[in-house]
């Protein structure tokens, strides 16, 4: 059935590509996000397309009133916004850690506070959050992104709890590493905060890391593979709490779940060793 659909962070990535398969599947589709002039494809395949700031109150709110105004509901939430702040916790100042709580929480939290009472008036609906495996798993340097990733976790799983009275469902979805723009816009204020100083050795070699992950052919999954997996929780009666895909995602999920934190430790550094 035809369905109408939020999606935020659609302007490039895993957003990007989700938003034009969703919209050839018959959906009508509403990407979300600061870059409008990269959303055009969007709006050429026939989606809508609404400049959105997660994190700025009257944007959110602007835009969840949008899409009531002209299609009467709103069936599917997804939550894709977000980026990556990497840098040593001691480099790394309280005010760039607050905004990444600010765009990968707070700013994810609001909308879907504004969404869920027309999902209620429904008695029906579905909130996808895209988290990562760093929900799950950690990496050096990427305290502060975890941290929302952590949160994300828990607070989608009580959320759940909730809504389930209303017939709303909450999914959690925890792609590993995705060819998107993440592993780009992450190095540059990662190597500027923590490239020179004491943790030097260890960001030189995370963002070499980073590179072979993100940059070389094949190393990442593409985008398709969430994709997939956002299409078929949103067409699914009764989808899956949880689901992870792309490389690394469940075999170091598996890792540190069932052999611990110690050997979860030294297979995480033996890959960033200088």
């Amino acid at each position: 059935m035809k369905k109408v659909i939020i999606i935020t962070g659609a302007s490039s990535g895993m957003g990007k590509d989700a938003a034009l398969q969703l919209i050839r599947e018959g959906h009508t589709v509403y990407g979300a996000a600061r870059r409008v002039e990269k959303m055009q494809e969007i709006s050429d395949a026939g989606g809508h397309v609404i400049k959105l700031d997660v994190t700025k109150e009257e944007e959110v709110k602007a835009a969840v009133d949008k899409v009531i105004s002209e299609q009467g509901r709103i069936d599917a939430l997804i939550n894709n916004a977000g980026y990556g702040s990497y840098g040593s916790v001691e480099e790394t100042t309280i005010e760039d850690a607050k905004y990444q709580f600010e765009v990968n929480i707070f700013g994810l939290a609001r909308i879907t506070q504004l969404v869920i009472p027309h999902m209620r008036k429904q008695n029906s609906g579905k909130i996808l959050n895209i988290s990562s495996m760093g929900g799950k798993v950690y990496t050096p340097l990427g305290a502060w992104y975890h941290a929302t990733k952590h949160a994300l976790e828990g607070w989608s799983d009580c959320l759940r709890l909730e809504l389930k009275q209303f017939n709303i469902d909450v999914v959690v979805i925890e792609p590993g590493a995705i060819a998107t723009e993440f592993g780009e816009v992450m190095l540059e204020p990662m190597l500027k905060r923590s490239g020179e100083g004491p943790y030097k050795a260890l960001t030189q070699a995370m963002a070499k890391a980073t590179r072979d992950s993100y940059e070389k052919e094949n190393t990442a999954s593409p985008t398709s593979v969430i994709t997939n997996i956002i299409s078929k929780a949103i067409q699914s009666k009764r989808p899956k709490t949880r689901y992870a895909a792309g490389k690394f995602a469940k075999p170091m999920m598996f890792i540190r779940k069932y052999f611990g934190d110690r050997i979860f430790d030294r297979i995480i550094m033996s890959q960033v060793k200088s």
